[in-house]
C-alpha cells in the first residue's frame, strides 16, 4: 500500500517506501512540496497521464565531487576548447531538451509539460539550477538538477553531439568542488553514471548528507 497525497504538505519517513523506492502517489508540483521533497531525500517520477509518484531509492546512486576524475578520453577535447560551457543561462531550453531528446529503449519521457514548468518557476527562485554546452554557438548539450546548497540533486541530461553530456557533467563537477559542496545525487544505477564514477550507497548514510535521520 502506498501512501496517498492530499492537498496537506507532507510526505511519509523515506523507510516506508516499497523495495522499488516508491513512497507516495498524488499530491501536487508546487514550488512547496517539490522544496519538501528533495529537502527530504524524495523526488518525483512519473509518465503522462499518470498520476504523481514520489520515490526515494535504497540503494542511491550517488558521485562525491572531490573523488571524481576526469576520463582521459575528455582531458583533449577539454584542452582542445571543443565546447563551450555556461552555468544557469538558458534553463528552459534545457529541461526542454532533456524532454524531447530520443533516448534507446524509451518510447517516450517522463519529462512532462506539467514538469517542465514547475521546474521552469524552482529555477527563477534559484532552487533548480542548469549547464549549458555549446558548440558553434548551438547547444549541443547541458544538464539540470536541484540545488539544495551542499548536495546537487541531478535530474536530467542531454546530447546533440559526441561528448556533450560528458562536458555538462565534469563542468558541475568543477563546480559543486569549487563550491564545496558535499555530494552530487543521481538518484538511480546506471552504466554510463557509473562509467563517470558514480557509486551506489545506502539510503540511511545518503540521508545524513540531507542532514536528515
Amino acid at each position: 500500500m502506498y501512501y496517498l497525497l492530499k492537498q496537506e504538505l507532507f510526505f511519509p519517513p523515506v523507510s516506508e517506501a516499497d523495495e522499488d523506492g516508491i513512497l507516495a502517489i498524488g499530491g501536487d508540483l508546487s514550488i512547496e512540496r517539490l522544496q519538501l521533497a528533495y529537502r527530504s531525500g524524495i523526488f518525483p517520477w512519473f509518465e503522462d497521464f499518470d498520476p504523481i509518484i514520489w520515490w526515494s531509492p535504497d540503494p542511491r546512486m550517488v558521485l562525491v565531487p572531490n573523488a571524481f576524475k576526469i576520463p582521459k578520453s575528455m582531458r583533449n577535447i577539454i584542452n582542445r576548447n571543443v565546447f563551450k560551457v555556461t552555468f544557469n543561462q538558458n534553463f528552459r531550453e534545457v529541461i526542454t531538451n532533456c524532454k524531447n531528446i530520443p533516448r534507446d529503449g524509451q518510447n517516450g519521457t517522463w519529462i512532462t509539460n506539467e514538469m517542465v514548468e514547475a521546474y521552469c518557476k524552482l529555477n527563477e527562485i534559484g532552487f533548480a539550477k542548469s549547464i549549458e554546452v555549446w558548440q558553434n554557438d548551438q547547444l549541443v548539450g547541458g544538464l539540470y538538477g536541484i540545488d539544495l546548497g551542499t548536495v546537487f540533486c541531478g535530474e536530467s541530461m542531454f546530447s546533440k553531439a559526441a561528448n556533450a553530456s560528458k562536458m555538462a557533467f565534469i563542468a558541475l563537477v568543477d563546480y559543486l568542488k569549487a563550491q564545496r559542496y558535499e555530494l552530487l545525487d543521481c538518484q538511480v544505477y546506471n552504466e554510463h553514471l557509473e562509467s563517470l564514477g558514480c557509486r551506489e550507497i545506502p539510503r540511511s548514510e545518503f540521508m545524513k548528507f540531507l542532514k536528515i535521520k
